[in-house]
């Protein structure tokens, strides 16, 4: 039954035997493809044709593969697997890049803007490492890290300033109504106070509030900034956190800024690469974090 490349059967004919094969029935096959049943069985009526053998029983409800059949079909998916993964070899493939990130970055900062990187650069395949523990470069692939800290960060790393760290007070506007912020420390001791792992609360208090005995305040603690954050839109207390992490909240009027007072932070958040390591996918992010920093 060999052929030469000239003289290979109907690929229609071959596409509707193997659809046919696989479910022993015209009527199926036909569902599946978009076409009738009648077209299903004639594709398959000149494959036969064409070959010179019976490749189905047709029997009164369904069908059956002949011995030649079961033979070919087998032959015939391995054929259409290897062009599949032929052509799919030569569509480009994504670039892959790992950035590392703490999780509040990730989760209040990086999540949501994703679907403006993924539309501007379809061909950047992004895995966002999660995690407070510093990753290494080497060790987990690491292509670009948004470090919290002050540099330097390590021999051979290069450091940029993403954005400086700005604290704010925060809390969901049904809490704590406009007019009726608390004045001193001990008017704030009658709410909640929603504490991270920074526990930014006591210099805050002392630099905007005239300070305060910290017995006198209730509060509930996270190990996670995003934690606290959703704590605050839920009504539960206030919080401090970055202006950064929670600006489109205070927009969409899930939150709102209880003080004018901003705490500057000793550390910051930086782009971080291997210094000599060149990569134009990385280049790309890296402008693309800039970017919306600034917008």
């Amino acid at each position: 039954m060999s052929m030469s490349i000239g003289n290979l059967p109907s690929l229609n004919g071959l596409k509707a035997f193997d659809v046919a094969a696989r479910h022993l029935n015209f009527r199926l096959a036909a569902e599946e493809l978009g076409v009738t049943q009648g077209a299903v069985a004639q594709h398959v009526r000149g494959l036969e044709a064409e070959l010179g053998v019976t490749l189905f029983e047709r029997l009164p409800k369904s069908l059956a593969l002949t011995g030649e059949g079961r033979s070919y079909v087998a032959d015939v998916r391995r054929a259409f697997e290897l062009l599949a993964n032929a052509t799919a070899n030569l569509k480009p493939q994504p670039v892959k890049l790992v950035v590392s990130t703490t999780p509040t970055f990730a989760s209040r900062w990086l999540i949501p803007r994703l679907p403006d990187f993924t539309s501007r650069h379809p061909d950047l395949d992004l895995h966002i490492l999660a995690t407070d523990r510093i990753s290494s470069f080497q060790l987990d692939g690491v292509d670009l890290a948004v470090r919290y800290g002050s540099p330097p960060f390590g021999p051979g790393l290069a450091a940029e300033l993403l954005f400086e760290q700005e604290i704010i007070a925060i809390c969901n506007p049904s809490l704590v109504a406009e007019g009726a912020e608390p004045q001193n420390a001990e008017e704030l001791s009658n709410y909640t106070l929603l504490h991270d792992a920074h526990n930014s609360w006591p210099e805050y208090i002392d630099r905007f509030l005239g300070g305060g005995d910290p017995t006198l305040f209730r509060g509930i603690s996270f190990s996670q900034t995003s934690h606290a954050i959703e704590a605050a839109i839920a009504g539960q207390g206030i919080a401090v956190a970055t202006r950064a992490f929670v600006s489109t909240d205070i927009e969409a009027g899930r939150l709102r800024q209880v003080f004018d007072g901003a705490l500057r932070a000793r550390s910051h958040f930086y782009l971080v690469k291997p210094r000599y390591r060149k990569s134009e996918a990385v280049d790309k992010l890296q402008d693309w974090l800039r970017s919306k920093v600034q917008s």
